[in-house]
């Protein structure tokens, strides 16, 4: 160890200029030394505090390792062999928490405790003796000042000697100070290097301990532990990156489809649409009426189970019922100037919701979806077969049906010809039926609004049937009304009408039933008029259920074929001779879907023109009142035992709307 620097003890009386250079030489020194000792006494604090965080923070490391199992993992399938070795990782941890403890009480004691105490003791020593030496010094100054200022010429022996002896004591005083000044001063270059070099042997000392008890501890019961672990882990690993290379290949392909993807509506002019869904899910927007006039749109999601459309909001654990889909009907709908728009109608034709899709191809299959769930063919042995079996009407927005009444084999009709400026689809020759060429003749137009021909509207607005814009019948109408023995009300709806060559049977009603259904399917019509068919004993009436105004109306007489489909029982037809402008006349069958049986709407025409043919004989139609219930104002009951289902509107039991 090489030697240090000293103050001279025998130069402490002199106190010489170089001696006093010399001290400010150690005084710099102790300076530096207190300073830098405070810097380390604060790092060593910081270490002692973390081994102190350590301790605790290892002790609630064991106590989350246990909280694990205890933890309700919505996946937690597979991990009881993590439960299992985090079970035995907190074993560890807790054995690891003893030792830290350990070691941070030996880092307390043979660390941090003598820097302190090297800091209180010595530095704060040494701090001490040099202000005391400073106040030595100074009187001794004042004291010699003092006897140097005694007279020459007039010398007082009594206050020489008193200055003296006061110069004598403060320089006895200033010579001890200053040798304990000194000495202390000589002893810190020795003291600081101890204390720098004790802390850190105690440091060292408390960590090679604690890894030897560690090592003692652990190295031979571990070593297995922790290569099955490694090997576990490795495995896991592996099975890691091989998911997350199958995850990157199929991430490649799912970007690198086609741009169409990612366009809403990308395909309008011919979508690959599957018309034999048995279910359907998806995003949909929904109508909600917000007031009387005002409407908001949500966009949900969508999806049938078994007979019912369940809604799911985005976050929400499970769907609920929105609405039950068995016998309900759906038909497309124009609503506030939204595309793809289509409403589900309960089976009394009540209106439901009012859903709008993002693209054809989700509004078709939707439509198609609903339809053939609303038939519960789900319920069959084979409802993708039944789905198939409903394919050529499952496009019309109506119930679909199984086939078109013809027991007979049919030829489809082949494409056909839109004529977009007056709403009529003209078939081709060939698509005329083999079977029938003399009911209805080949190209002949399908008419798909109630628009009727010029003539025939100004007859009707002449005679005593005009109607009035505002939903108000004349004083005719009124009375003709109230003579009339039958009033019978059902809700229809328009599919289509065509020109028929014979009314001699009803298998032309079944023909002009399955070429309307058909063209509505090729050609993706889904729109229809919903009206009131009012039944009386002089004519059918159809009026508009909003203003109560009539659209059109055929004389009883007029109607000479009437049936309803054999198998879907709610499509209905009738024949009716129309004049043309010529004085000539037509003949037209009407198809229309109805909320209920069409049977009941054949028995009240068949009433009427039975009424009709008894009024021509006051005995008949005696005996046809007697025959048929009547009313208290004398009016024909039509009886109805499903009054809830069928849809139609009536007072009571009464057949008067």
């Amino acid at each position: 160890m090489p030697a240090v620097d000293k103050l001279l003890l025998e130069e402490a009386l002199q106190d010489s200029p170089q001696t006093r250079s010399l001290l400010s030489v150690f005084e710099e020194d102790a300076g530096t030394l207190t300073e830098y000792t405070n810097q380390l006494l604060q790092a060593m604090q910081r270490v002692y505090g973390a081994q102190n965080e350590m301790c605790l923070a290892t002790q609630q490391l064991s106590k989350q390792l246990l909280a694990y199992e205890k933890q309700h993992f919505a996946l937690g399938k597979g991990d009881e062999e993590v439960i299992s070795t985090l079970h035995y990782f907190s074993k560890v941890v807790d054995e690891l928490n003893i030792l830290h403890s350990e070691l941070a009480k030996q880092l307390a004691d043979t660390m941090v405790l003598p820097i302190i105490q090297f800091r209180e003791k010595d530095l704060t020593e040494v701090s001490t003796l040099k202000d005391l030496f400073g106040l030595a010094s100074n009187e001794h100054d004042v004291s010699m000042a003092k006897y140097s200022r005694l007279p020459k010429r007039k010398e007082n022996e009594k206050l020489k000697a008193e200055v003296a002896k006061e110069v004598a004591n403060a320089r006895r005083k200033q010579h001890l100070s200053s040798l304990q000044y000194y000495c202390a001063l000589n002893a810190l270059q020795y003291r600081k290097r101890v204390a720098m070099m004790e802390p850190m042997l105690g440091y060292t000392r408390g960590q090679i301990n604690f890894f030897k008890k560690g090592a003692e501890m652990f190295s031979k019961r571990m070593d297995s532990f922790l290569s099955s672990v490694s090997d576990m882990v490795q495995s896991i690993q592996g099975e890691l990156d091989a998911e997350a290379e199958k995850m990157r290949v199929s991430q490649q392909d799912l970007i690198a489809v086609n741009e169409s993807v990612y366009t809403p509506d990308s395909d309008v002019t011919s979508p690959a649409i599957n018309r034999n869904l048995i279910q359907k899910a998806g995003y949909l927007n929904l109508r909600n009426k917000t007031g009387l006039v005002t409407t908001t749109w949500e966009r949900l999601y969508f999806f049938t189970q078994g007979g019912n459309l369940m809604c799911q909001p985005r976050g929400a654990v499970a769907g609920g019922l929105i609405q039950d889909l068995d016998n309900c009907s759906v038909m497309a709908v124009d609503c506030e100037d939204r595309r793809y728009c289509f409403q589900i109608s309960t089976p009394t034709g009540k209106a439901g919701i009012t859903l709008q899709a993002e693209s054809k191809k989700e509004y078709e299959e939707w439509i198609c979806a609903i339809n053939n769930i609303s038939r519960q063919i789900y319920l069959t042995d084979n409802p993708e077969a039944a789905a198939i079996k409903l394919n050529q009407t499952a496009l019309q927005a109506v119930t679909p049906i199984t086939s078109f009444g013809k027991k007979h084999e049919v030829h489809h009709p082949s494409q056909n010809v839109k004529n977009m400026e007056n709403d009529k689809i003209i078939p081709n020759e060939s698509a005329g039926i083999q079977d029938s060429p003399q009911l209805i003749a080949p190209g002949t137009p399908i008419q798909f609004d109630i628009v009727l021909p010029a003539t025939e509207f100004l007859d009707q607005n002449r005679g005593g049937r005009r109607a009035n814009p505002f939903g108000e019948s004349e004083d005719s109408s009124k009375d003709e009304e109230e003579d009339s023995l039958l009033q019978q009300m059902f809700v229809v709806r328009f599919l289509g009408s065509m020109a028929v060559q014979s009314d001699q049977t009803s298998e032309v009603i079944y023909e002009a039933m399955r070429q309307v259904l058909a063209a509505r399917a090729i050609h993706n019509i889904f729109r229809m008029t919903e009206s009131h068919l009012m039944v009386t004993s002089r004519n059918l009436r159809l009026i508009d259920p909003q203003t109560q105004v009539t659209r059109t109306s055929f004389d009883l007489a007029t109607v000479t074929q009437f049936a309803a489909h054999q198998d879907n029982r709610r499509l209905i037809g009738f024949v009716v001779h129309l004049r043309e402008t010529l004085g000539e006349e037509s003949m037209s069958a009407y198809v229309f879907e109805s909320n209920t049986e069409g049977e009941k709407i054949c028995y009240a025409i068949s009433l009427g023109k039975e009424i009709i043919e008894a009024q021509k004989d006051p005995e008949a139609l005696a005996q046809l009142m007697k025959s048929v219930p009547l009313t208290n104002d004398g009016k024909f009951v039509l009886l109805n035992d499903q009054s809830d289902e069928d849809g139609t509107l009536h007072e009571g039991e009464e057949s008067e709307a």
